[in-house]
């Protein structure tokens, strides 16, 4: 297996506050988030704007980092990527991007992926490795 590609994607959380702002946070979950994400998404405490906000940017930045490492082999939508960050449903494994396509991507093998996050900004990095033989 060889490298699709390498994706990196740096927010300023801020960014994300503003279009949550204009377009209500709601809605903005609505048009990025996996349904698994959703679901997340509406177990957070409304009142918990703190958490919401860095659970929207989280997935904002992983993904438009997956997008940059796919592209041009295929484009992934926002919905077909899942990043799973829950400790206690995944019995101490670290986080996890899934990519899971409407229609079969047979360039994409393994997806790899790290998150980090300091005060406003959140980096996140992606590699995706080619399926077995291409």
């Amino acid at each position: 297996m060889g490298i699709l590609g390498i994706g990196v994607d740096v927010l300023h959380v801020p960014r994300i506050a503003a279009l949550v702002q204009r377009k209500s946070a709601t809605r903005l979950a609505s048009r990025i988030l996996s349904p698994p994400e959703l679901v997340t998404w509406n177990s957070i405490p409304a009142a918990d704007v703190t958490r919401r906000l860095r659970f929207l940017s989280v997935r904002w930045s992983i993904k438009e980092a997956a997008y940059k490492a796919m592209y041009p082999t295929t484009r992934p939508t926002w919905k077909e990527l899942t990043f799973l960050d829950n400790p206690t449903t995944m019995h101490g494994q670290k986080p996890v991007l899934q990519y899971l396509p409407k229609h079969a991507a047979k360039s994409v093998g393994s997806v790899h992926s790290s998150i980090s996050h300091d005060g406003e900004y959140i980096f996140a990095t992606v590699l995706v490795e080619t399926s077995s033989g291409i």
